[in-house]
């Protein structure tokens, strides 16, 4: 903080950070052109409607709704919420009337908002007009949000992938936290399989003219609404797809305080950047005359300026601010107020980068051990947890699990007709006869000889017709696609190998 207060860091990059920044709930920023389905989405995972909630084909939220826990339901409108000290909010208050007006907080007591709260934003419509009438800067909102929360969920629409000049702004806006953003190709179930891959090819075109990084977007296919599917010959693939998506929003609560340090790292970084900057144009600046010809000079020079930054101070260039950006900003700087360099200040963040961050962490890593595992409960979470609608259930080496009969039975005389050609002994085969027959199946043998253990149940190293019926059991299930289960279950166990229960005396 007193780096970034000498040096105006705050004028020029984010406001400070303040205790609620550290304090607050993990957040989830949702955006995406108007009728995605952003505020379906969130209705979807809390299963109730939330106040201030407001649904339609036409562009409906024009407001951003932050949704958080609260005992009782209820709003509080942008004013009032940007002077609340327990809101991480207050720094919002920059962006003026224009924008407070259109920006409020949902509360209500709902489990899943216990762990995670969720930023609903104005849907982004094609066209200048709306650049103009929406009286605040948009980019630099979804800007000051991206900064501080742990996931950005772009949605798509099936049905319009075009990505209009304001929603490519907002995602270039988002540049530097590409590590939060996730990508859901919403309302899929109004297409059909071929119809599909095609969207899924051209959403990735899209996508890829717009974020210009080498790896690919995680995209998320499904239907993020409680009604039936229109097309349900991709259940499957929806069912994953959505268990994925929970599964990631609900490991944030867990890694909320590695993901603040992070931020925080990143800022510092920032900031000694920014010092090095701003006291080589103080250093630059002449005494008496010439002041406002030297800082357009200065101004026009700073590409080789950070060039020579990163010889002198051995810094990587993906550390500096943006060229264009900084130029904008530094045209309404007054040179001449500028600090020169303090290398105690410097020395000080030096300090804490290379050895206070590092015992922080392992402090957290403590922490987490001893806790039990944060996750996010209720809403849409509990659905997919248990019974026969988790996911898996029944499938691959879970079929059968509730049923008295050995799931094996039912194929086994098929398999008994393989086992007797590979010529028994006393009713056994030997490994070399058993390996014959299941390398037919093109499985590496690292796959087979895990087979192998779960089907000997007796380690014998030899195979009797129920065992060798387990392994080729096994066998399907690998090749349906389906993981092999680390230990026998119960209910895989052939017949003759279960241990009797003991009567109770």
């Amino acid at each position: 903080l007193p780096l970034e207060e000498h040096y105006r860091f705050h004028e020029f990059h984010s406001p400070a950070l303040e205790e609620a920044d550290f304090e607050n709930k993990p957040m989830v920023l949702l955006v995406g052109q108007y009728s995605t389905g952003k505020t379906t989405f969130i209705r979807y995972l809390l299963e109730q409607d939330f106040p201030g909630m407001r649904i339609g084909p036409e562009p409906t939220t024009d407001s951003f709704i932050a949704v958080m826990y609260g005992d009782s339901e209820g709003n509080i409108p942008g004013n009032a919420l940007v002077v609340d000290p327990k809101k991480p909010f207050r720094k919002l208050s920059r962006f003026g009337n224009a924008f407070l007006n259109r920006f409020m907080c949902s509360q209500l007591p709902n489990q899943v908002l216990k762990s995670i709260s969720i930023i609903d934003s104005p849907g982004i419509l094609s066209g200048e007009k709306q650049r103009i009438s929406r009286g605040y800067d948009f980019c630099q909102v979804l800007q000051w949000f991206a900064e501080r929360v742990d996931r950005i969920i772009l949605l798509f629409d099936a049905h319009k992938l075009d990505i209009s000049d304001e929603f490519s702004e907002a995602i270039k806006s988002f540049r530097g936290q590409d590590d939060k953003i996730r990508v859901v190709l919403n309302k899929a179930d109004q297409v059909d399989t071929q119809q599909l891959m095609r969207v899924y090819g051209a959403l990735m075109w899209s996508l890829g003219k717009v974020i210009n990084t080498p790896e690919v977007l995680r995209v998320y296919i499904g239907s993020f609404w409680a009604h039936p599917l229109r097309n349900t010959e991709n259940r499957r693939l929806f069912e994953a797809e959505a268990q994925d998506l929970f599964q990631d929003i609900q490991s944030l609560p867990q890694k909320a305080a590695v993901r603040k340090l992070n931020d925080l790292i990143k800022r510092a970084r920032l900031a000694k950047v920014h010092a090095y900057i701003i006291s080589y144009l103080k250093k630059e600046m002449p005494s008496v005359f010439g002041k406002e010809n030297k800082k357009k000079e200065l101004i026009n020079k700073l590409p080789e300026i950070y060039i020579e930054l990163q010889r002198e101070y051995h810094i990587s260039a993906g550390d500096f601010p943006e060229v264009k950006k900084m130029q904008e900003l530094l045209e309404n700087c007054d040179f001449t107020k500028f600090h020169s360099l303090k290398p105690k200040l410097i020395e000080a963040v030096d300090n804490m980068l290379a050895n206070k961050i590092a015992s922080l962490m392992s402090l957290i890593r403590q922490e987490e051990s001893n806790m039990p595992t944060e996750m996010v409960h209720g809403g849409a979470f509990d659905g997919t947890m248990a019974g026969p609608f988790g996911q898996g259930y029944g499938e691959g080496a879970k079929e059968g699990a509730d049923e008295e009969e050995w799931v094996v039975a039912k194929d086994k005389p098929a398999y008994d007709e393989i086992f007797y050609t590979l010529s028994p002994i006393n009713g056994k085969i030997s490994g070399i006869s058993a390996k014959k027959e299941m390398v037919t199946s093109k499985l590496p043998n690292s796959v087979l000889g895990k087979i192998w253990k779960l089907a000997d149940c007796d380690g014998d190293g030899m195979l009797d017709d129920e065992e060798f019926a387990l392994a080729k059991h096994l066998i399907k299930i690998k090749l349906d696609g389906y993981e092999l289960p680390g230990t026998l279950p119960p209910h895989l166990v052939p017949p003759s190998h279960r241990k009797p229960l003991q009567t109770a005396e």
